[in-house]
């Protein structure tokens, strides 16, 4: 047994989700996957949310020469002696992370044969590495960006569009890098864990095409600026693919995952008494259906005849969307959450917490919310509707009304959702 009692289901639900964002601890896990140093120099490079606290890791556990450049979100750097760390914008990126994709690839530029690149990729890369392709404005790539989060899209659909619209994602970063060879360390925050998808693969071959990235356009019928929409259909020039010589000293390590951090908040579940189960690491789809699919799971699970193993808990991670129908504020966690409080129509004996373990639910404060057998009947006392809320796509200000936001701060790290169904006797 440990500490953590579900009967005390606020401080548990809390108790899981600190295991699975510790599990994705940049500086536990990137030491072990350093390659060994090079004839030449060795310079780091890298983005996203827990880039800086990974280029702290690498400078920390290297014994020789280090030089180098990440960009992480503003409020999550590191302090590193030798590798300059820039704050940038996310989600919607700006110039000083658009300048530090330029300086980016002017660094790896004449590294040569001897050379070693260490590539730090993190959840947010795709955002805050940006170097538009030639004849596509600043101003443009920062619109695709607002129309993608607002889009319903996946992670998956999203980088394949922003690949082909970028000079320096899509694996075009390894075609500086060449001929030195590149070790890429990544922190997966993408259903699969693919990857060509993780901060939209600077470093690794892209399999996706423009005709891919057009067809999502027109999937969620997204009005492009009459720039990018040129570009994507008279697709000139493809991004490095499969079998591209540039790749032919390249070397890719996935140093953090969904799973793992999933498996670490089960163990303390079990650890307390509570069986888990892991419904998986890549659910994808909308917030507010996996939230009323996931209602009914639990409820099932109160009401069969002959469940002996109450009490439970339902674990789940991968990437959750949301179609801005309204116009509220708030991420897929809190949304989530919100979908299933009607759902779940004040079941006495389910709690639920839904958390982005980056600390960031969508472009908010909060890293997600958290939801009790109560939380319907102090909604009405304060007059907040949750369905109407929900119309609104305003998870944010339902949850905060009510004080029941998640707020962790940076986490400096980025292993996606993590959702915790507890079910009590």
């Amino acid at each position: 047994m440990t500490d953590f009692d579900p009967n005390q289901p606020q401080a548990f639900l809390d108790a899981l989700m600190r295991a699975a964002i510790a599990a994705a601890d940049p500086s536990k896990a990137v030491p072990p996957h350093l390659p060994a140093p090079p004839k030449g120099r060795t310079v780091v490079i890298g983005a996203g949310k827990a880039s800086a606290v990974m280029a702290k890791a690498v400078e920390d556990n290297w014994s020789g020469p280090i030089e180098g450049l990440v960009v992480t979100r503003y409020d999550y750097g590191a302090p590193c002696k030798h590798i300059e760390i820039v704050e940038a914008a996310h989600p919607v990126p700006d110039r000083a992370g658009r300048d530090a994709a330029g300086r980016m690839l002017e660094i790896c530029e004449g590294l040569g044969p001897d050379g070693l690149c260490i590539a730090l990729m993190s959840g947010g890369a795709s955002a805050l590495l940006t170097q538009p392709a030639n004849g596509i404005s600043f101003e443009d790539k920062q619109e695709v960006n607002r129309l993608l989060l607002r889009s319903g899209a996946t992670i998956t659909e999203m980088n394949c569009v922003r690949k082909h619209l970028s000079a320096i994602k899509g694996g075009y970063l390894a075609r500086a890098i060449a001929p030195a060879r590149v070790v890429s360390l990544l922190i997966s925050d993408v259903p699969g864990d693919d990857p060509g998808v993780i901060g939209s693969g600077p470093t690794v071959p892209d399999a996706t095409t423009y005709a891919e990235a057009l067809g999502i356009v027109e999937k969620y019928a997204i009005a492009l600026p009459t720039a990018i929409r040129a570009h994507l259909i008279q697709g000139a020039v493809e991004t490095p693919k499969p079998g591209d010589p540039i790749f032919a000293d390249a070397e890719t390590r996935i140093v953090a995952r969904p799973q793992a951090s999933l498996e670490s908040a089960a163990d303390v579940a079990l650890r307390a008494g509570v069986t888990p189960v892991i419904l998986g690491d890549a659910l994808e789809g909308e917030a507010r259906v996996v939230a009323a699919e996931h209602a009914r799971q639990a409820m099932s699970l109160r009401v069969a005849e002959g469940v002996n193993q109450l009490p439970m808990v339902l674990l789940s991670g991968g990437e959750l969307t949301v179609t801005m129908k309204g116009d509220g504020r708030g991420g897929p966690n809190a949304e989530y959450m919100l979908a299933m409080v009607p759902a779940l129509n004040a079941d006495p004996g389910i709690h639920a917490l839904a958390v982005d373990t980056d600390g960031i639910d969508g472009s908010e404060d909060n890293a997600g919310a958290i939801i009790g057998p109560e939380t319907l009947s102090r909604a009405a006392q304060l007059g907040v509707d949750p369905s109407k809320y929900l119309e609104n796509n305003d998870s944010y200000h339902f949850f905060k009304a009510l004080d029941d936001l998640v707020m962790t701060g940076p986490t400096y790290t980025n292993v996606n959702d993590f959702r915790a169904v507890l079910v009590l006797s």
